[in-house]
């Protein structure tokens, strides 16, 4: 839901509207305390957050010991950010897929994975060249993400895991 937010997909998309009525119920009362940054709700990012410390917090308490406080909270920093790269690949991957195949443009989920990416490939279409009419952005994209996941969100969340323990 942050990224819809953030990526100001269409509101009355079918799509959007199941997640906001998905997610309205769990958001609403994080919402009352969660802070708002250039009219972009954080109550889904926050609540994401807490749900990746929870859930390594549960797999240390798993392996029997309490881990420190500071370290928990990269690595649940990092795992979040894991998560957001790799459903943007997928996402870039999909949007890919569409462009290189005939869908039925009145499919709501064709304009709300399109909304969704084309923000984060826009900037590499407007560096990279076509060649022959293909657009080698979203390979870029992906494999940037894929880069970003190896030297960036590795180390930070093996430097989580080490401090926590």
């Amino acid at each position: 839901r942050l990224l819809a937010e953030v990526s100001r997909v269409n509101f009355y998309n079918p799509i959007s509207q199941f997640l906001y009525r998905a997610t309205h119920l769990i958001l609403n009362p994080v919402r009352r305390f969660a802070p708002s940054y250039r009219h972009v709700n954080l109550a889904p990012l926050i609540l994401a957050y807490l749900v990746a410390l929870f859930k390594l917090l549960l797999l240390f308490s798993l392996r029997g010991f309490m881990p420190h406080f500071a370290g928990l909270l990269l690595a649940s920093l990092a795992e979040l950010v894991d998560f957001i790269l790799m459903l943007y690949m997928a996402l870039i991957f999909a949007w890919a897929l569409m462009s290189l195949f005939t869908v039925d443009s009145s499919n709501p989920i064709v304009p709300f994975i399109e909304q969704l990416t084309v923000p984060a490939v826009r900037p590499l279409q407007k560096v990279l060249p076509s060649f022959a009419g293909l657009d080698f952005s979203p390979a870029v994209a992906i494999l940037i993400i894929l880069l970003a996941r190896v030297l960036l969100i590795q180390p930070l969340f093996e430097l989580g895991l080490r401090l926590a323990q």
